[in-house]
């Protein structure tokens, strides 16, 4: 059977205009595992009040990040795409889970290349029921309806792969080599709690009380938590950080239910407010900068820092293209596409 690779990130709306905005949170919020609440009351919310307020801060949030190729997301993306193409010899293409690279249209051009199996690749290093799970449970939808030969494996949470973590670990030394930090913050996108308790495959795991995820489960396969605490454990062991040189937060969130804490943008003043004037910030949840990591990090997590009195504000860039990260995935492939290479 011929093998081909579909990569998929998150998406991206097709310009910063609020009308391509409101289009895009329009698809991405009314998914059933973003925001999972019943499909009456998500409708409410996202149409009735979200749609009609939030596009146009958005839109104007894109717009400061906005890079003159495209989306920074859209084009790393590409970058990466064109890079890992050029280090394996099966066909690869790009999709997204929202906007109009649709992963139809991705599954679609691996067929034209005569592709009967395809190794779905979600580029999240954690599990999430809004990122990864929501990408293989559409995909296995369109193979159903649409591409009813095809065969599609999915590339599992790759969060704490030792290659994962030395080629995030060089990155993260690089970028802060010759920089005057006192503490290394390791922000998470946030999810609702809710999430994690739904994702637990033993139904009783998870309380989220500060000691389950250390505590050895199989519901740590599918514990965004889990996973995120993980990669800045192995990470800070593989820097050989002090254990109070950082520490973890998530960021983002919506709405009134609990997320996860602690909250990036509340850690970040604290650290501030206790006298820290050097900090530096790392993203291990996205492989691309994006809005999160461009708008959210880099320019408001600064401008927290700096009215609380810090000084210096470092963010280190997410993987995006750089060659091991590239090289990395090459490998990846490589040894599903032929069993037993030496990559």
């Amino acid at each position: 059977m011929k093998k081909g690779i579909l990569l998929v990130n998150l998406g991206s709306p097709d310009s910063p205009s609020p009308k391509d905005v409101k289009k895009y949170l329009g698809e991405f919020l009314m998914d059933e595992r973003v925001i999972d609440i019943p499909l009456v009351a998500r409708t409410a919310l996202v149409k009735g009040i979200i749609l009609k307020t939030r596009p146009k801060a958005s839109a104007a949030a894109y717009q400061k990040i906005w890079w003159e190729e495209g989306s920074p997301l859209i084009v790393i993306s590409e970058r990466v795409k064109k890079k890992v193409q050029d280090l394996v010899d099966v066909p690869v293409a790009l999709a997204m889970r929202y906007g109009s690279m649709t992963i139809k249209k991705g599954l679609q051009e691996l067929v034209d290349q005569g592709v009967e199996e395809v190794l779905l690749f979600p580029l999240y290093p954690q599990f999430a029921m809004a990122t990864t799970e929501t990408i293989t449970v559409l995909a296995e939808e369109l193979r159903q309806k649409d591409f009813p030969n095809l065969k599609i494996e999915s590339v599992p949470a790759f969060y704490n792969k030792p290659d994962y973590i030395e080629v995030l670990s060089e990155s993260i030394k690089k970028h802060l080599e010759g920089k005057n930090y006192e503490h290394l913050l390791f922000s998470y996108h946030g999810v609702p709690e809710r999430h994690i308790r739904k994702s637990d495959v033993t139904k009783s795991h998870c309380k989220i009380d500060g000691s389950c995820c250390k505590t050895p489960s199989k519901a740590h396969e599918f514990c965004y938590r889990h996973q995120c605490l993980e990669v800045t454990r192995l990470v800070a062991e593989k820097l050989q950080l002090k254990e109070d040189s950082y520490s973890t937060s998530f960021q983002s969130r919506l709405g009134f239910d609990p997320w996860l804490l602690p909250y990036t943008d509340r850690t970040i003043e604290r650290l501030g407010k206790s006298g820290v004037k050097n900090m530096a910030i790392v993203t291990p949840a996205f492989v691309s900068d994006c809005l999160e990591t461009l708008e959210e990090i880099a320019m408001e997590g600064q401008e927290i820092f700096h009215e609380m009195g810090g000084k210096n504000y470092t963010t280190v860039p997410c993987l995006n293209d750089d060659k091991e990260w590239v090289e990395l995935l090459a490998k990846w492939i490589n040894n599903w596409a032929i069993p037993n290479v030496k990559a």
